[in-house]
């Protein structure tokens, strides 16, 4: 599934392309995303200026004087600049055709994706208005997480990956932010040091900051690209790895259930907070 830094990486890659590019015509071959995509997209969209390329989360916002597109990648979903006549493949599922002749496609096998179109303020989107602070913000600091844990029962992991609290850190990055920080996964948010929530934000920071810079030399060209999405193999320290020794201690790594999702962590370096 795309995390944060692969879509700040798809930001990134198709911003050049698009941004001050004027939207002839949206394609639909399939309106049965993860929700329908809006009837009226083609004509609120069509004519438009795309003014620039943001991110808010997971979500791509490309904003026009009329009004925001966000768009979400969903469990399988990509973007790419190809052709305008290019034929379609099966799960080719949107086009947003420029003047120019070039297309911005949307490719979606598992269709968790979604599309929606909003002349308010973005922020005010039921989507995105009760959304934590970006991790890579400001707003982000081990005071904040340590002021907002205080009395929590609920374990750090998913705590750290509540949208709420703090928006678009996904369970690989968590696995291995709290790894980096020693901090076991299943203990007490409301339990962890100021110390300790300083340390986890900047190696949160880190992490993502890492993949992203990756993420630039090693996602497949976003330019006349086919087949899979081809996101970036990750440097990981736990994550997918139970039964494997820690790099640092040896001991192997554990592999537990939070939440529906695998928790990986090392039983020995993971003790403190």
């Amino acid at each position: 599934m795309p995390e944060l830094p692969e879509v700040e990486t798809t930001r990134r890659g198709i911003a050049p392309y698009i941004t001050g590019k004027t939207v002839a015509q949206v394609v639909v071959r399939n309106r049965h995303l993860r929700w329908p995509v809006p009837q009226r997209l083609g004509s609120e969209l069509g004519g438009q200026l795309i003014e620039a390329v943001g991110r808010r989360a997971k979500y791509l916002l490309l904003a026009t004087g009329n009004g925001t597109l966000l768009l979400h990648l969903g469990m399988s979903g990509s973007l790419r600049i190809i052709e305008a006549a290019a034929p379609p493949g099966k799960h080719d599922h949107v086009d947003i055709v420029f003047t120019d002749g070039y297309a911005l496609r949307l490719t979606d096998p598992r269709r968790f994706g979604s599309l929606h179109w909003t002349r308010r303020p973005p922020e005010q989107h039921r989507l995105l208005r009760d959304l934590g602070p970006e991790p890579l913000g400001e707003a982000f600091s081990g005071a904040y997480l340590h002021q907002l844990s205080r009395g929590r029962k609920v374990a750090v992991k998913p705590f750290i990956m509540n949208s709420r609290i703090v928006a678009g850190i996904g369970n690989i990055y968590a696995c291995e932010a709290l790894y980096m920080a020693g901090i076991y996964p299943k203990r007490a948010a409301g339990r962890i040091s100021r110390r300790k929530y300083d340390l986890l934000v900047e190696v949160i920071r880190e992490v993502l900051n890492d993949s992203i810079d990756q993420g630039g030399t090693t996602l497949r060209d976003f330019v006349n690209g086919h087949g899979e999405p081809g996101y970036f193999r990750l440097h990981l320290n736990v994550y997918g790895k139970g039964g494997e020794p820690c790099i640092s201690c040896r001991e192997p790594i554990r592999e537990i259930r939070q939440g529906q999702r695998s928790t990986f962590y090392c039983p020995v370096c993971q003790k403190s907070a």
